[in-house]
């Protein structure tokens, strides 16, 4: 996953899903989900697109073109939806996938290392703090601290 991410960043010199998106063809389109879906990746007759839920914010619309991007480069074929998890089972195993392919995206070229928790190094890069535990597996966290966030968000 780190190679493929390496590899779409010096195409398209940026870590901006929207962009990346743009040059691999992909239609982004942003509507108005009323169910708890933040996005949704499918394709049609060749086509592609991502839909995001136009009320989000920016952090979250970048956040989720980036996990909807994670599906179309890791899960060809499937159509998956990135529904709100409102269970504690762990999420599915492309569910888990695209929300790393996200996370790893999104940090490259931030500095992460002038970061005193990882919840202020998910902040930097624009991660969720939700989603903050996943840097933990890619960059190295030993110099940080947990912070309050940790009784809320474990």
């Amino acid at each position: 996953m780190d190679k493929l991410t390496k590899k779409l960043i010096q195409r398209f010199k940026t870590n901006d899903p929207f962009v990346i998106a743009k040059g691999l063809n992909i239609n982004v389109k942003f509507e108005s989900f009323h169910d708890g879906t933040r996005g949704l990746y499918y394709r049609v007759l060749r086509r592609r697109f991502i839909v995001i839920h136009e009320g989000l914010d920016d952090t979250w619309k970048r956040f989720i073109c980036a996990h909807e991007l994670g599906h179309d480069r890791l899960h060809n074929g499937l159509n998956r939806f990135w529904l709100d998890e409102h269970s504690f089972f762990t999420p599915g195993k492309f569910e888990r996938e695209a929300t790393e392919f996200a996370v790893l995206l999104l940090s490259k070229g931030t500095q992460i290392s002038d970061c005193t928790t990882i919840y202020e190094a998910a902040l930097n890069a624009g991660i969720p703090v939700e989603f903050a535990h996943y840097l933990e597996k890619f960059v190295s966290c030993s110099n940080m601290e947990r912070s309050e966030y940790d009784g809320i968000l474990s």
